[in-house]
């Protein structure tokens, strides 16, 4: 297996992340060259992060009927985690795409919560195509993004993720597998994708490390906003407004 630091790897994550883009004025870009999105910080922060302003997420196959069948993250987690990222896209205007093979069939329909949570996402129907890059409109609107970073999630992760994961990184794509706003049958099926996954250079997160780095900064104007999506990726963080909140009720009232 490929080092994750080899030089091919580094370089990869540099062009996906050299390109950066924040929507704070506190994350205050150096000059980027000519073409270029860079919002890499004077001090080199950001540089092996991704670029909010070059990312798309990609929701893939999250159907209730294969839900049945995940075994690697407990359903709860896996929607909320999902709802979570559909959330902070609409927050930060990151552009979504949904699809889903048969929606029809077994597989059952998509979650509800994503397009309710996203309004702005854009579904794409395939024609039985197992994997979404078999499917040219589903490509086609990837593409017409104009954006490089693809973040996808999906059910299963060692299909409906990995397949497309794998293509989109060959076609020239920095790609990002969440992996606990997905799910599998097993984990024996989660772990042997995860070792596929960083053999194809797709870089595996999970849904609040997403969060944090599109966040970047507290010294924004969504900071509330960005708060509350921190509880339904860390529900105990919760327990941490709450404190939060009751001392400073107890310093006013002195």
């Amino acid at each position: 297996m490929d080092n994750a630091y080899t030089p091919t790897r580094r370089n990869l994550l540099v062009a996906a992340t050299a390109a950066a883009g924040a929507s704070s004025a506190a994350i205050a870009a150096v000059p980027a060259k000519a073409g270029s999105k860079a919002s890499v910080l004077a001090t080199g922060g950001g540089q092996a992060l991704f670029n909010p302003a070059d990312c798309v997420l990609l929701l893939l196959d999250h159907q209730t009927g294969l839900f049945q069948t995940v075994k690697d993250i407990a359903i709860d987690d896996l929607r909320r985690n999902t709802a979570m990222l559909a959330k902070m896209a609409t927050l930060l205007k990151i552009p979504v795409i949904t699809t889903a093979s048969e929606p029809n069939g077994p597989n059952g329909p998509l979650m509800p919560e994503i397009h309710e949570f996203a309004p702005h996402a854009v579904y794409v129907p395939r024609k039985g195509e197992v994997n979404a890059w078999d499917n040219g409109d589903f490509v086609r609107t990837v593409r017409a993004t104009g954006r490089k970073t693809l973040i996808m999630a999906g059910v299963w992760t060692s299909v409906c993720v990995m397949f497309p994961a794998l293509d989109a990184q060959e076609a020239g794509f920095n790609v990002y597998a969440v992996m606990d706003a997905s799910g599998d049958p097993s984990e024996m099926a989660s772990r042997t994708t995860l070792a596929r996954l960083v053999q194809g250079d797709v870089i595996p997160t999970t849904a609040n490390a997403v969060l944090c780095e599109m966040h970047r900064t507290w010294a924004r104007p969504e900071a509330a906003e960005l708060a509350k999506l921190y509880i339904l990726a860390a529900p105990n963080y919760g327990a941490v407004f709450e404190s939060y909140q009751k001392a400073q009720e107890a310093a006013r009232s002195k």
